[in-house]
């Protein structure tokens, strides 16, 4: 039981929780010692004044013994006090009853004790037979002529006890209610005291690449929590500096690339207009390929870009999935004829963008025939309950192994059995399709394909909510085969 209660304390039990928890138990051990303390100096307390009220009986007692009676007699020293209640005993120098209260008479002595004269001596005792209460009592040594006598007198301790247990009672049903409201204040002021922290927090939560302009709110008061969000807004500025610098220096390098490029394809494309020795000619082809190859690469560095910087603006309207994917089949066949390419298009329609979306399973698809052996397949259908639409692109190559499933979405994946260059692909296809795909609150996942391959699966909401659209249109590049 108590390693579980440990477990879900360390796993579940929050600042709020544990600052109660640590409060009451201080206040717990405090109040503890506090009333052990009470009760005990309460019960001495009681116990002095109860002393001093047999002392003071046994000194009356005493006064009356000595005054000059003839030898023996003592039977009237005891003078009436409260009905005779309080047990008071005489003893004679030989030890015996000599004289005693209506309480007591006819009981034999009620204590060892045998004091010196002037001295008083105190014990504990139940000194009437058929009675559960305990005594205090004092025995007081009186000297006369014909001997020294002992003055015997019990106070009954029922009322102190009575008394303590009441207290102690008091103690015990008062003091788990004051742990319960310090528990509770604790509670509530370290909640408080935490706001300016959960405020943090949910900033902090709502920061991502295209929000780094935002920033923690920093409390009034000058304290531990205002200078960490201080802190946190300084590396937020550190931050949005550094990936705008990022940003920038990709954005002016993909547009610096751009004229060398063109200049090379140009230039290659007359080198290719001429005669030429099979070898040139060969080499002309292979730098063609390679400079077609870094041209997408630059375009598509240039679109993420500018999604990371700006946002992708979509134009939403109605679009028809199927109608995406007959065209799609169409364009698949003309371009790779040794595949065989099937399609199964159930009428299917979709609220967002047609470029975007036609872009996305032009992707999926060109990367699928990159590494099919010999067939791809092409699947849309609205799921059961009508509320998402789903596309599947399938393709019948090498698959991609588990454990790569989540970073094959990355930029400039390129997985181990791919790594050549005969497909052209330059790995950011797959980021852009997850680009897309999020734009319009879908997802996308890699699985295994029936009878072995890949098979990326589209699920796109019927009815999105229309995102925030920013005022710079994009159309995105395409990357024929990324490795997949």
């Amino acid at each position: 039981m108590w390693p579980r209660l440990g477990a879900w304390y360390r796993r579940h039990a929050g600042v709020r929780m544990r600052s109660a928890l640590a409060a009451a138990a201080v206040v717990a051990v405090v109040i503890a010692l506090a009333a052990a303390a009470f009760l005990f100096l309460y019960h001495r307390s009681l116990l002095d004044s109860l002393d001093a009220d047999a002392r003071r009986r046994a000194a009356a007692v005493a006064a009356e013994l000595t005054r000059p009676e003839p030898p023996g007699q003592a039977s009237g020293a005891i003078p009436p006090e409260r009905g005779d209640l309080t047990p008071v005993q005489i003893l004679g120098p030989d030890g015996t009853v000599v004289a005693a209260s209506p309480s007591v008479r006819g009981l034999p002595p009620l204590t060892p004790l045998r004091p010196q004269p002037g001295r008083t001596q105190r014990e504990n005792r139940s000194p009437v037979p058929g009675q559960s209460d305990t005594y205090r009592v004092a025995a007081l040594g009186v000297a006369r002529p014909d001997g020294t006598y002992t003055v015997v007198v019990g106070e009954s301790r029922e009322a102190i006890d009575d008394s303590v247990e009441d207290a102690g009672a008091l103690l015990l049903l008062g003091c788990p209610f004051l742990i319960a409201v310090v528990a509770a204040a604790t509670y509530l002021f370290v909640g408080r005291s935490l706001v300016p922290v959960e405020a943090m927090r949910r900033k902090v939560s709502v920061v991502t690449a295209d929000r780094l302009d935002e920033r923690v709110p920093v409390p009034e008061a000058r304290d531990e929590v205002a200078n960490l969000a201080e802190t946190m807004n300084a590396m937020l500025d550190r931050l949005q500096t550094q990936v705008e610098a990022r940003r920038r220096f990709v954005a002016d390098a993909g547009h610096e690339l751009r004229s060398p490029i063109t200049t090379l394809r140009g230039g290659l494309e007359v080198l290719a207009a001429r005669p030429l020795v099979t070898r040139d000619a060969d080499l002309v082809g292979l730098l063609t390929a390679e400079v077609g190859r870094l041209d997408h690469l630059v375009d598509g560095l240039l679109w993420l870009a500018r999604a990371d910087e700006h946002g992708l603006h979509t134009r939403h309207t109605d679009v028809d999935l199927d109608d995406l994917l007959d065209a799609e089949r169409r364009r698949l066949a003309a371009r790779y004829p040794a595949l065989r390419i099937t399609a199964e298009p159930t009428p299917t329609r979709v609220y967002g963008d047609a470029g975007q979306l036609a872009q996305v399973l032009r992707n999926l698809a060109d990367n699928a025939a990159a590494h099919a052996s010999s067939a791809v397949r092409l699947v849309v259908a609205p799921s059961a309950d009508g509320h998402t639409a789903v596309l599947d692109v399938a393709d019948d190559g090498p698959g991609v192994p588990p454990a790569e499933r989540d970073r094959i979405f990355g930029r400039f994946v390129r997985l181990d059995p791919s790594r050549d260059r005969d497909s052209g692909g330059v790995g950011l296809g797959l980021a852009i399709v997850h680009h897309l795909v999020a734009a319009h609150h879908g997802t996308v996942a890699v699985h295994e394909a029936p009878g072995g391959g890949a098979l990326f699966r589209v699920v796109l909401p019927t009815e999105p909510d229309r995102p925030a659209e920013p005022n710079r249109p994009t159309s995105p590049p395409h990357d024929a085969t990324d490795d997949a």
